[in-house]
């Protein structure tokens, strides 16, 4: 479960308490930014998760405004992120839980996992393991996640977001412009038949200035850019 390995590695990135079983689930606590974060993984099935989120949050008294939720979305390809504060449930069963559960609209995390492409093989794909190929953009974007979660937590989903996507989607880099090629100052003479009458021979082709010199040697040593599962909530 993607929300699950999500919730590890920020509480191993952040230091968290060990995890405890605690409201139908296992939790472990911290502080990020300055904030004290409550994690929690619920250990209903995933469609009765609200059960376990709505009585955490009634606890400790928490709005669900300040309540953010990690789970795996199909719709999206692998590696991405969306952030989402309130919406319908769009069939996600452990999603309408929550909303039955919670007096308000909460903060949706969605992270993508991409889509079997045959509704047949969904709950394999969902309840299956990652495959070891996956490994890399998944500890990429747990990374990004635990660096950029303050913004998050400070109010700003927005620039969480664009900063996670930063990170997994950098921009390529603009490949250097060729350098234009030189045009030859005259025509190449043509030899004269042997019954003609020579031409005058043409002068010689001027050479460059020092300003053209400059130009061409900016162009030629310019330096180049670098180029650029998931289980029950």
């Amino acid at each position: 479960n993607i929300g699950f390995l999500a919730l590890d590695a920020i509480a191993r990135r952040n230091r968290f308490s060990p995890w405890r079983a605690k409201f139908q689930g296992e939790v472990c606590e911290g502080e990020i930014g300055g904030q004290r974060v409550l994690a929690l993984k619920p250990m209903t099935y995933m469609n009765e998760s609200g059960r376990s989120v709505g009585e955490a949050a009634r606890f400790y008294k928490i709005p669900p405004k300040d309540i953010f939720v990690f789970y795996d979305e199909l719709d999206l390809p692998p590696a991405k992120l969306r952030v989402k504060l309130g919406g319908g449930a769009a069939g996600h069963n452990g999603i309408r839980s929550m909303i039955a559960h919670l007096d308000g609209d909460f903060h949706r995390v969605r992270l993508g996992i991409g889509h079997p492409g045959d509704k047949t093989r969904v709950t394999g794909w969902v309840l299956g393991d990652f495959a070891k190929a996956d490994q890399e953009w998944l500890d990429l974007l747990f990374a990004a996640i635990g660096d950029q979660l303050p913004k998050l937590l400070a109010g700003n989903p927005e620039g969480f977001q664009s900063a996670v996507a930063l990170v997994m989607s950098p921009p390529k880099a603009r490949e250097p412009a060729a350098p234009r090629p030189l045009k030859p100052a005259a025509a190449a003479n043509t030899p004269a038949s042997p019954a003609s009458t020579p031409e005058p021979a043409a002068p010689p082709a001027p050479q460059p200035t020092n300003a053209m010199a400059d130009t061409l040697r900016r162009l030629m040593t310019a330096n180049p850019m670098k180029p650029g599962k998931k289980g029950p909530k």
